[in-house]
């Protein structure tokens, strides 16, 4: 089966609770930021919770843009590690109902990975991550002819926090350009920037031919302050750049061009997944007819729309009338 999208991520089931500062302070975790914890600790955080009330989905970067990808109507696929557990019954029948090919081995030894996501009122979230399962994901994990038969290969940037993970990683990017698949790659989170700074930047004078990245990955990233001059310095080395501003909007670099897209004003209630979404958006458009200008606007209207909800995932999805729009910028 062809597909518009194959991505390669960590397979995570997200678990949202909204919360308040005190709750945080109690927990001791820094507010705003990703950490990983072990089985123990996710354990006893979730135990300040009804978990059945709790809102859950498939999850992890990679699947939340894949997801959104299917949900627009493409065809996509996914490869991620799970356990032989309720929560990885409950990952593969969530994104298998999206459409999602999705074929993987669970494994008897480990958990299958959560991503507890504390969101205050603030509309900020803090994620505590479990990677469980999804860790054991390596380079024989990946599907030759799944690559062949796609149009890009996404990777996530943090598979980068393994060894095994990154050379899953790194055999995907390499079967792509074995079978001139185009390459999307994620930053994923400043920190990681911090980390592998020039591992970042050989990847994208190499193998990546599109850079998905917000305004504080690309300014660690360059060492520049003005976004349009990150945008044209990672331009000078990517062949296709996508920057997300916030509120503000993004910036596409094709071609050369910059392509300013706008942002959309939106009352904020989480912003879990908002930059997977907008790749999701982007992801689909230009592997689907539509031009990146095109793309872009349909990105920004739907990571908008994330935003305005609880959850990574669009509770309302966009009518056939409101995808045509798209077409029309």
């Amino acid at each position: 089966m062809s597909h518009d999208v194959y991505a390669v991520g960590n397979a995570l089931v997200d678990i949202q609770a909204q919360v308040d500062d005190a709750l945080l302070t109690k927990l001791a975790f820094d507010k705003g930021i990703m950490t990983l914890v072990d089985d123990d600790r996710q354990a006893s955080v979730l135990s300040n919770f009804d978990l059945p009330s709790l809102h859950r989905c498939a999850g992890g970067s990679a699947a939340n843009t894949i997801a959104a990808v299917a949900d627009f109507g493409g065809k996509a696929a996914f490869v991620g590690k799970i356990g032989d557990d309720d929560t990885g019954k409950f990952f593969l029948e969530d994104l298998r109902n999206l459409g999602v090919t999705i074929d993987v081995d669970p494994l008897p030894d480990a958990p299958t990975g959560t991503c507890a996501v504390l969101i205050t009122d603030d509309a900020q979230r803090t994620m505590l991550t479990n990677l469980g399962a999804s860790a054991k994901l390596s380079e024989v994990d990946i599907d030759e002819a799944a690559i062949q038969n796609a149009k890009y290969v996404y990777i996530e940037g943090y598979l980068f926090t393994g060894e095994d993970t990154k050379a899953a990683a790194y055999r995907a990017m390499d079967l792509a350009v074995k079978n001139n698949i185009k390459i999307a790659f994620t930053a994923s989170d400043p920190f990681l920037v911090n980390m592998m700074r020039e591992e970042i930047w050989d990847m994208i004078r190499g193998p990546v031919d599109l850079f998905f990245c917000n305004e504080e990955e690309a300014r660690s990233l360059t060492g520049l302050e003005d976004p349009i001059a990150c945008a044209n310095k990672i331009h000078e080395s990517a062949e296709n750049v996508a920057m997300t501003l916030g509120e503000k909007g993004s910036i596409l670099m094709h071609g050369g061009e910059a392509i300013p897209i706008e942002g959309v004003s939106v009352k904020a209630i989480d912003t879990t997944g908002a930059g997977d979404m907008y790749a999701g958006g982007i992801l689909y458009g230009i592997t689907n007819g539509l031009t990146w200008h095109q793309s872009g606007h349909l990105a920004s209207h739907a990571a908008a729309r994330v935003v305005g909800q609880l959850g990574a995932r669009l509770a309302n999805k966009f009518t056939t009338d409101e995808m045509k729009q798209f077409t029309t910028v």
